[in-house]
Formats: structure tokens, C-alpha cells, sequence
């Protein structure tokens, strides 16, 4: 079943069980690429996954809470606080608790968190509209649909996997020339 937002939230705080495997399949992947990305492992990304609806759950029943994202863009904020925060415990050889992650300064650092990703994800929306629709297209098949380098050589008629791949790495050099650019500006 596909949700959007929310409507993620609304059956969230309505208990439904169906919710859970929707946020798993559309937040975890991230989430998980995230963690080993960054010495962690896909068992820590479960984990973190885990908390992360832990802390969703609970500011999903606060009487205050609003959405100021997509759930995916919270979900993957939350992760990257805690993991943040378990690699400091790590570090300096402390165990963390979930109880941790409940205090008002862990919430103001997900708000932040939040905020510092939306603004990555608007900042790359408008990378997008000053790039070839071509390149616009075969950037979203590819990264937010997740589409394979086969897949994008058939739906393109590419000849071969080599000129997809290069025709990508053209697209991200015109999206890192539209950056640089608004960077100076």
C-alpha cells in the first residue's frame, strides 16, 4: 500500500500496522546506505531504523507536532542524529540508550537536521529545472526511482551499458557546473 506523507502520519497515529512496512520500504533504504556508508553495518542500520520509529512514533503523539518534511526526509534526519550520536558513545566508550535520543537538545538537533536536508533537497530541485530535460529525466529515473544502468539503456536506446553510464556522468557534471554556479552567486 503506498501512502503519501501525511497520510503516513495520520495512520501512524492511528496504530495501523500497515504503516510500518510503507515507512520500511520507503525510508529504510536510505537509511541503511546511510549507516554503511559511514562505518556502520546493515545490522546497525536496523537498529537505528528501529529508533528512529521509536522517536517518530513519540512526536507523531505530541500534541504540537507538525510535519515540516516528507516522512522519509524526518525518518532519515532522526537516523543520521542517532548515528551521529551512537559513533560519539562509541568513541569515547559509552553504551547509548534510547532513553538518550528523548531530551529536548536531541530534538532541537533533529529539527536542525531536518531543516539542513530539506534545504539539500530544495537546493538539488532547483539544480534540476537548469539542466537538459534529458538530463533532468535520466537523473530521476535513475536516483529517485532507482532505476538500474539496464533498465536506463532500454527505456533511453542506449547502445550499451558504457554509453548510459557515460551519458550519466555528463548529466552530473552539467548538475556539479549549475551548483558551482549558484555557489558563486
Amino acid at each position: 500500500m503506498s501512502y503519501n506523507s501525511t497520510e503516513l502520519i495520520t495512520q501512524l497515529k492511528n496504530g495501523s500496522s500497515d504503516v510500518y512496512n510503507a515507512l520500511y520500504e520507503k525510508s529504510y533504504p536510505a537509511v541503511e546506505k546511510f549507516i554503511v556508508n559511514n562505518s556502520g553495518t546493515a545490522d546497525d542500520a536496523k537498529d537505528i531504523f528501529q529508533d528512529s520509529l521509536v522517536v517518530l512514533f513519540k512526536k507523531t503523539r505530541e500534541d504540537n507536532f507538525e510535519l515540516t518534511a516528507s516522512v522519509k526526509t524526518y525518518i532519515i534526519a532522526i537516523s543520521k542524529n542517532i548515528w551521529f550520536k551512537k559513533l560519539r558513545h562509541i568513541s569515547s566508550q559509552q553504551e547509548t540508550s534510547l532513553t538518550d535520543f528523548h531530551s529536548n537538545k536531541f530534538f532541537c538537533e533533529i529539527e536542525s537536521a531536518i531543516l539542513k536536508e530539506k534545504s539539500h533537497w530544495e537546493r538539488l530541485q532547483i539544480y534540476l529545472t537548469k539542466i537538459s530535460s534529458h538530463c533532468n529525466n535520466l537523473l530521476k529515473s535513475m536516483f529517485f526511482k532507482s532505476k538500474t544502468i539496464e533498465d536506463i539503456q532500454l527505456e533511453y536506446g542506449y547502445t550499451s551499458k558504457h554509453n548510459a553510464q557515460n551519458q550519466k556522468h555528463k548529466c552530473l557534471q552539467q548538475i556539479r557546473k549549475v551548483k558551482e554556479v549558484q555557489e558563486r552567486n
